[in-house]
């Protein structure tokens, strides 16, 4: 999924022996990495970095060079069975966050202006955290933020529902070339069983939470509300509290656009950021939300550089 650990020279064989086995799916394909790069899409380095065992791919990545490479599976059973992060190091402050994830039967997320780090590519966490830790830490961070992500991948992974604002969408990090992969990661997320994206959009009446928050369903139905400020995360089991984060989390839930207009959204999105007009495959979920005659017209717009759109928020 994400960069390689180099604390772990389990973790790197299991990168070059991943990437020799792309290697040998792609040239009995006859593509060039230029060839599938652009057929994913994704920038062509990130296919050479995979190939050369320097990068640990995603998941979304390997299911697209699974299906495009006709490789029957292979990559995405080599992926699942890999423990691509043996050794982490979470910041202090959010350890106990981490390890939840690490337990969590389900996680229901409402997140604005950024993406939630559960559904974050590895550029775009890299490109966020940067400017303020420095590309040494920031690496370390986006390891072991990406390590968070992996059970919700597997085959029977946990529940993750997510309201997006649509400013995460807007806000541009790193790079257009950056959004394009985050918005195609989204949306090869958004296809897997357990996992449901939902976008409150721009132009919607909502009366939007002040915050970001996460709530956390753990193995005996204990119950925890996440929430962040600068530096430190707040949690709360009150059920009080519980039950209120709920009943808005119902409420953000059945006024987003669906999952399946959400797609159509999160697509137009990244074809801005493409500049080229090329569309993901989507599959069923987004090709006949993006066929349908009489769906909702969703207003588009152009992405923006860390700004802000002003909306009414509670």
């Amino acid at each position: 999924m994400g960069r390689r650990n180099d604390n772990s020279g389990a973790a790197a064989t299991s990168a070059a022996l991943f990437g020799e086995l792309l290697r040998h799916h792609r040239e009995r394909a006859n593509l060039s990495q230029e060839q599938l790069a652009a057929q994913i899409p994704c920038d062509r380095s990130l296919v050479t970095r995979v190939e050369a065992g320097t990068r640990v791919p995603q998941l979304p990545f390997v299911s697209r060079c699974d299906e495009l490479l006709n490789a029957d599976g292979m990559l995405v059973s080599l992926w699942s069975r890999v423990n691509w992060y043996p050794q982490v190091d979470h910041p202090d402050w959010f350890r106990r966050r981490a390890e939840m994830d690490a337990l969590a039967e389900a996680v229901h997320v409402y997140q604005s202006q950024f993406m939630p780090g559960l559904l974050q590519s590895d550029d775009y966490a890299h490109a966020l955290l940067s400017p303020t830790l420095g590309a040494k830490l920031a690496q370390d961070w986006t390891t072991a933020r990406l390590s968070r992500q992996q059970r919700f991948f597997v085959p029977d992974g946990p529940l993750l529902f997510v309201v997006l604002d649509e400013s995460a969408l807007r806000n541009v990090v790193g790079s257009p070339s950056i959004m394009r992969d985050q918005c195609a990661f989204l949306l090869a997320a958004g296809k897997r069983p357990n996992i449901r994206i939902q976008v409150a959009p721009a132009e919607s009446p909502l009366d939007l939470p002040a915050a970001s928050f996460s709530m956390i369903t753990l193995p005996e139905g204990e119950r925890w509300i996440y929430s962040e400020s600068l530096d430190r995360g707040h949690f709360s089991n009150d059920p009080a509290v519980h039950t209120r984060h709920a009943r808005t989390y119902d409420v953000l839930r059945a006024d987003a656009l669906s999952a399946l207009e959400s797609a159509a959204l999160i697509t137009s999105f990244m074809e801005g950021y493409s500049g080229d007009g090329q569309r993901l495959h989507l599959g069923n979920l987004g090709q006949e939300q993006l066929q349908r005659p009489q769906r909702r017209r969703l207003r588009r717009g152009g992405p923006r550089i860390r700004g802000h759109h002003r909306r009414r928020r509670t």
